[in-house]
């Protein structure tokens, strides 16, 4: 079986140009959002069991999923957020497992981007996790302008992810994006180049 790395980050931290230069590089990465975003489209396994459970209320006129409408009833209650976390936990999980079997049949080395991967428990998945770090003023900056959210805001989305300094002392490597690309490309580079020679 080949070696697998997590990687990890936190909202405005950049994993995402990290993962676009793994692929060019010609690595193979599973990216944990598409994943989800498959089993919640419409006749996937999740959206089936959101279905059931919540009704069609939470549906467009198209069929797909109305995110906001999910969200208000998952967030309604303590029981909801349980259930939710649970059923969608497992079936994330499962899914997760089966696209990283089927990698490790065929890749020498590949990688799994999961942005939670600390908080839902997957650090025993993979030989080496990579945190994309930037300090907090930077993730405030580039979230204010990405999205166009007030600093307040910001803050709030920021207050309900574990900070990425916390994170740091949970990783194997820590993969600075506060400064320019090239800086960071040359970092990633020097990782590779370690584990490839092992």
């Amino acid at each position: 079986m080949g070696k697998i790395i997590g990687l990890t980050g936190g909202i405005a931290s950049g994993k995402s140009t990290v993962t676009s230069y793994l692929r060019e590089k010609g690595y193979a990465v599973i990216d944990a959002d598409r994943v989800v975003h498959d089993l919640q489209a419409q006749g996937g396994e999740l959206y089936q069991a959101l279905v059931e459970h919540f009704g069609t209320e939470i549906l467009l006129d198209t069929g797909d999923l109305n995110r906001p409408a999910l969200a208000e009833r998952i967030f309604s209650s303590q029981n909801e957020i349980a259930w939710s976390n649970q059923v969608q936990g497992e079936m994330i999980r499962k899914a997760l497992a089966r696209e990283r079997d089927r990698l490790a049949e065929t890749e020498d080395l590949f990688f799994m981007d999961i942005p939670l991967l600390i908080e839902q428990g997957y650090l025993d998945w993979f030989d080496k996790v990579w945190l994309v770090y930037v300090t907090e003023h930077t993730q405030l900056e580039r979230l204010m302008e990405r999205n166009a959210l007030t600093e307040d805001q910001v803050r709030d989305r920021l207050a309900a992810q574990m900070s990425l300094e916390e994170k740091k002392a949970l990783v194997d490597l820590v993969i600075d994006n506060n400064s320019k690309r090239d800086h960071l490309y040359q970092q990633i580079d020097r990782a590779l180049e370690q584990i490839e020679r092992r």
